[in-house]
């Protein structure tokens, strides 16, 4: 006879510990309870075996009398069903008394050396089916990210936004800086793009009167990795009608605290080696920010000079807005440690924002940083059809100059717009990134399940 289809009735490792934690050591309590797992320990005491049993939920003592149980052929890494009474060993080991022991699946490749566990962080993102298996905080970290992910739909939801999907095929891409996938159809025999954001769509339903929408979406960027970069990246990307930039922070702030809350127990985590508090928000205006450090002006020349004297190397830089931005990059955000808010940015770097009404040359834009890394970007976004027509002939100049990244214009987009769009707050906030600020991880691929990786060859 083969090994069991199903073992059901199980209750959790956790829930059967915290049982046998209320026994006094030696004590066997009368209730029957069954569990399954992973057998990840063993100990041969004569005529007792002890294993370690672990699940998801955590791990417990199994306590094997050979009168009962038999002789035990098991491998470490064998998966077991067990039934049996909560007991708490004579050493005060919260444990389970095995009735009955059955295994449910062999292991045909040995585990790694279970002592230090699977180290090698090349071999935790290739394999990570062992690294779960073998690490606890592993385990921990994937619960976490998904209890935040649940948070914060539960929280968007409560606010009376719908969820929605949108195209990840796109004829055009759009909403961001980026360079994208390109793939073919052979039905439609033309060239798709996986889309690199989701905005273009989610503001077209603002358009057809939906008022507030989300989507939690994978959005993918054909761009190098980098600690907080990842070509396939997770993030929430919402827009509200009758909103502004302002209501967006307010409610951006909120959400965060409320992830943290879901997900840690508050507000406070660790970071990249500093202590942060995301209750917490300061916030500076962008052209202040870079005046602080001597590097704002408006004539390109005059920045690119003020550039190469400060060591920055600007010969990738083509125009006036990619020198502002790695003037950005390079003095400002990696400064800005508890969690900022950055708002009020140059026009040529935020083609879908309105303009601020003390200036036209700037708009309302911010990006929230926290450890000197951008998780969120939002607007006011631009709802006049023709002043967004005149934005993509801008970004079309800056292609021509040799940025391959500027937005590349979306005529289907313009026409939705003359429609007539209300005032709407958007924002995109990367899910990747609130991770690991929330875990304390200091990699974009420890947050990410099963990472891009380049091939072993």
């Amino acid at each position: 006879m083969g090994l069991s289809k199903r073992f059901p009735d199980r209750d959790e490792v956790a829930a059967v510990r915290a049982d046998a934690e209320q026994l006094e050591p030696g004590a066997t309590a009368d209730a029957k309870r069954r569990v399954a797992g992973r057998v990840m320990a063993r100990r041969d005491m004569g005529k007792l075996v002890f294993l370690d049993l672990v699940d998801r939920s955590g791990r417990i003592q199994l306590i094997c009398p050979a009168e009962r149980t038999g002789e035990l052929d098991l491998h470490l890494g064998d998966v077991v069903g067990v039934s049996g009474s909560p007991a708490r060993s004579r050493r005060g080991e919260p444990s389970l008394q095995v009735d009955e022991l059955e295994l449910l699946a062999s292991i045909r490749t040995p585990l790694p050396d279970t002592f230090h566990g699977l180290t090698d962080t090349e071999q935790r993102y290739r394999k990570r089916y062992l690294d779960l298996l073998m690490n606890d905080e592993s385990r921990d970290d994937a619960v976490k990210r998904a209890r935040m992910v649940s948070a914060i739909r539960t929280y968007l939801d409560g606010a009376g936004f719908v969820e929605v999907e949108t195209p990840i095929l796109q004829p055009r891409y759009g909403g961001g800086f980026a360079e994208p996938f390109v793939t073919h159809s052979e039905l439609l025999d033309s060239d798709l793009y996986l889309r690199i954001a989701d905005e273009l769509y989610l503001k077209r339903l603002i358009v057809g009167g939906l008022e507030k929408v989300y989507e939690l979406a994978k959005d993918f960027r054909n761009e190098s990795y980098s600690y907080k970069h990842s070509p396939e990246f997770t993030q929430v990307e919402w827009y509200e009608a009758y909103a502004d930039y302002k209501d967006t922070a307010a409610r951006m702030k909120e959400l965060v605290a409320y992830a943290a809350e879901a997900t840690l127990g508050g507000t406070k985590t660790t970071f990249r080696g500093h202590d942060i508090d995301l209750s917490q928000f300061q916030e500076v205006r962008f052209v202040e920010a870079l005046d602080a450090h001597g590097v704002w002006t408006r004539d390109e020349a005059e920045l690119r000079a003020k550039l190469t004297e400060a060591g920055v190397d600007v010969s990738s830089d083509r125009t006036w807005s990619q020198l502002a931005d790695h003037a950005y990059s390079h003095f400002v955000e990696p400064e800005l440690i508890q969690p900022t808010i950055v708002y009020d940015w140059p026009i040529e770097l935020s083609p879908f924002a309105r303009t601020t009404d003390g200036d036209e040359t700037l708009v309302e834009r911010f990006e929230a940083v926290v450890a000197g890394m951008e998780f969120a970007n939002a607007f006011s976004e631009l709802n006049d059809a023709s002043e967004q027509a005149q934005r993509f002939a801008m970004q079309e100049s800056e292609r021509k100059a040799g940025d391959a990244e500027a937005e590349p214009g979306d005529p289907d987009y313009v026409e939705a717009l003359s429609y007539g769009m209300p005032p709407t707050g958007g924002i995109g906030i990367g899910i990747d990134r609130l991770a690991m600020v929330l875990l304390g991880r200091d990699s974009i691929r420890d947050v990410i399940l099963f990472p891009a990786l380049r091939s072993r060859d």
